[in-house]
């Protein structure tokens, strides 16, 4: 094969560029009213845009912002994706699903019974609704980035300080503070990097932020697997994905940085009434928090405590986060080919039958379904949840995915609590399961027939 030349590759960089610049001369650059804004005209289509920070002082107006405005946009906006999976791996991933495969090694040191293991499941659930709430009311000085940044460090601490204490009323308190940072680096993380998306063009990489909760839970069930086959014990489980955390956070402050919050699109003019539907969905999305919360907490301690499968609870965690890792771009891409809601209402019929067979079957094959169900479900159902909110809702967009996120950690908080108990009243989880699969039976029936 003959190697072209510098001169050769020279040449080739060039005619590249000049068929970028006379691309971009099709554009044109407009003012608008607002100081702020400019619009970007292409033909017969046109979008308003937000300047960032350090070109609204520019004296040259929007033609001084476009073509280098959309040349930051595209080169950011992998970064940026790239930030949103890190965050929510950090927040969701391990922050709040790392309890799961750490439950049973704190059940057989300290005496913990499935009542009290729910208990400290719904203090984290609480805080998650705070958290969301939060998101909105509270103003945020110091920009959204560093709330998100706050919120990550949050995880950290108290994921790792749950290694350090005994006590139930220690473990309440961490968990409820790390569902508070879990709700705010969902919504922030979410917010920040959808509106960077969007502004440069790149809808497409929407389906990254959501995987990192699958990436999260596949490398801290690693960890725990690899640390307790050295025996490690549970409060070295904690303080290790604790420090898993900080590196994460110390990934995603590279990752998401000032411009990647300063670029922010504008709602386009009119776009501001909710669309009928969106209360039917808010619902759909707290029955599936409902639903799918039981299993996901459960899990691990049910397969330690099933003898036929005892052996794979050091994998199963593990095949619940490989799953969930592409099932994100899955679950989008079936939206876009279907449209509506239903890619959402055929995720929660998915994940119900995985996991109301697990209430019948404790087979190795059943197990494994289980596992691979709400894995390869539970993301997609959270992304489309927030991403069809978004476009049903014509408002700011960090407060649909507040009050879809209220909505989702009240059915969370209910989900393990009721299990709990309902496991001490019957000594069996077949109940409770049951009453999840229903669930989310009745999610997928509001919101089959939705039009938003």
């Amino acid at each position: 094969m003959v190697r072209p030349t510098l001169a050769a590759q020279a040449q080739d960089i060039f005619a590249r560029r000049t068929r970028v610049r006379a691309r971009r001369r099709t554009c044109q650059y407009v003012e608008h009213p607002e100081p702020h804004l400019y619009r970007v005209q292409r033909g017969e289509n046109s979008q308003i845009r937000v300047r960032s920070r350090e070109s609204v002082k520019l004296s040259g107006g929007a033609d001084a912002e476009g073509p280098a405005h959309e040349m930051r946009a595209s080169s950011t906006a992998f970064g940026a994706a790239l930030g949103g999976l890190v965050a929510l791996a950090v927040g969701l991933g391990v922050g709040r699903f790392v309890y799961t495969p750490i439950l049973p090694f704190m059940t057989a040191k300290l005496g913990l019974s499935p009542a009290a293991g729910g208990l400290v499941a719904s203090a984290n659930f609480l805080g998650h609704l705070v958290g969301a709430l939060a998101a909105v009311w509270i103003p945020m000085p110091g920009g959204r980035r560093a709330w998100l940044l706050g919120a990550l460090a949050l995880s950290a601490v108290t994921t790792a300080a749950m290694g350090l204490t005994t006590a139930m009323a220690g473990f309440v308190v961490l968990r409820f503070a790390g569902g508070v940072a879990s709700a705010l680096a969902i919504v922030l993380a979410t917010a920040i990097v959808l509106d960077r998306l969007t502004a440069s063009g790149r809808s497409g990489l929407a389906w990254m932020p959501y995987a990192g909760v699958g990436a999260g839970i596949a490398l801290s069930a690693i960890l725990v697997a690899g640390l307790a086959a050295h025996d490690a014990d549970w409060r070295t489980l904690w303080l290790a994905n604790g420090a898993l955390s900080l590196l994460g956070l110390l990934a995603c402050a590279y990752l998401i940085d000032e411009s990647t919050e300063a670029e922010r699109e504008a709602a386009p003019a009119g776009e501001t009434g909710a669309a009928r539907g969106l209360p039917a969905l808010v619902i759909a999305y707290g029955l599936f928090g409902f639903g799918y919360v039981i299993t996901a907490t459960f899990l691990s301690q049910l397969v330690r405590m099933t003898p036929e499968v005892a052996g794979l609870e050091a994998v199963v965690w593990l095949i619940v986060g490989v799953a969930a890792f592409p099932s994100v771009a899955f679950w989008l891409w079936l939206d876009r080919r279907y449209g509506n809601c239903t890619a959402f209402a055929a995720a929660c019929l998915v994940e119900s039958l995985g996991i109301g067979a697990s209430a019948f079957e404790t087979s190795t094959a059943a197990v494994l379904f289980a596992a691979v169900g709400l894995g390869g479900t539970v993301m997609g159902i959270v992304a489309l949840g927030l991403i069809i909110a978004r476009r049903m809702s014509g408002g700011d967009p960090r407060r649909i995915a507040a009050v879809m996120t209220a909505s989702f950690g009240l059915g969370q908080i209910i989900g393990p609590a009721y299990a709990g108990y309902a496991y001490g009243i019957a000594d069996s989880f077949r109940t409770p399961t049951l009453a999840a699969a229903a669930a989310l039976l009745v999610a997928a029936a509001l919101t089959a027939r939705l039009r938003p």
